[in-house]
């Protein structure tokens, strides 16, 4: 264990996940990069239960440099709760997230790092163009435009979570309790002075995405149950809609008992018990619909707070200082 250390100017939180082949590229690029500018920097690499060689190479790395330094989880808890772990271990007055198959470029953080100079507290990097198929690329622009329609606070368009963030910011998202964690919408709502930084999203420079179309699917519904209660107050909108069209055909059905017309080639009287029966489901069905939004309204919100279960566990944390292992790893 290392003694308690100078707080570094800058760190970089990188959440790795059977990503053996691309690490190489990764630090020689953060190296070239970070080496250019006189400052004291660390790279915080949680390994979130890879599979592969990560997590010896992580090892190697800090080993090699000890401004490398290492978060290995427990297991595979997801790429929001791996930038959950090293935001935990970052000590920095500025901390960077990035991923690690250098779709997001180590070089813009020195563009960021400026930016926080002129007295911004938040950078979050814009995609301009992403180098990807052309149904991923609409299904981010869909996604992204659904959410600051129905999202309660206003998410930046196209941001994702590589961006660099002054300490106090840091510090408040580590505060926050919430379990199912969406990063750049929690980097939102927490306010302060944020600006974009416009790039180019490459290809990844090796081995294949970690993101699936499945795990994107529940990142985006991770986005809108957590920042909107709309899918919520869409039960109550049926239930609403349903006790309207229970008036409405209750209001056809007297007019058709008492004028005697014909309706699909029947009169009221030649199918008694009909329309009370018609009537009296759709009624009963739109109170249900009704009950259950209200009453849902309130589980939806208790629901993602009882259980309190961490968001990561952590087996070793390698070239930290002892108050920071001490505060990461679990107690023997």
């Amino acid at each position: 264990m290392e003694s308690e250390s100078p707080r570094p100017e800058l760190s970089v939180v990188i959440p790795c996940y059977n990503e053996g082949k691309v690490l190489p590229f990764l630090r020689a690029r953060l190296l070239e990069t970070l080496n250019q500018h006189e400052l004291s920097w660390e790279i915080i690499l949680v390994d979130d239960g890879s599979k592969d060689d990560t997590c010896e190479q992580l090892r190697q790395m800090n080993a090699e440099d000890p401004r490398f330094k290492v978060v290995v989880l427990s297991r595979n808890f997801g790429h929001q709760s791996a930038i959950s772990a090293g935001l935990a271990c970052a000590r920095g007055n500025a901390v960077g997230i990035m991923d690690a198959d250098l779709q997001d470029p180590p070089e813009i953080l020195a563009q960021a790092f400026q930016k926080l100079r002129e007295g911004y507290d938040v950078v979050y990097a814009v995609r301009r163009k992403r180098k990807e198929n052309f149904l991923k690329k609409s299904a981010y622009a869909i996604f992204y435009r659904l959410l600051r329609t129905v999202a309660d606070v206003e998410i930046p368009l196209d941001s994702g979570d590589f961006c660099l963030m002054r300490r106090p910011v840091v510090i408040a998202l580590n505060r926050m309790p919430e379990r199912n964690v969406f990063l750049r919408g929690l980097r939102a709502w927490a306010g302060f002075r944020q600006i974009g930084l416009e790039y180019e999203r490459a290809a990844r420079a090796a081995g294949e995405t970690k993101y699936p179309f499945r795990k994107l699917l529940r990142l985006a519904t991770d986005g809108v149950f957590a920042f909107s209660t709309l899918p919520l107050r869409i039960a109550s909108w049926l239930g609403v809609c349903a006790l309207v069209c229970s008036v409405v055909a209750g209001t056809f059905v007297l007019f058709w008992r008492v004028f005697e017309f014909r309706f699909m080639g029947y009169t009221a009287h030649e199918l008694p018990g009909w329309a009370a029966l018609v009537d009296g489901i759709l009624f009963l069905g739109g109170l249900q619909f009704l009950m259950l939004g209200c009453i849902g309204e309130y589980i939806g919100r208790i629901y993602t707070e009882v259980k309190q279960r961490p968001r990561w566990l952590a087996r070793d944390a390698i070239g930290f200082d002892r108050a920071t292992e001490e505060r990461v790893l679990p107690p023997l």
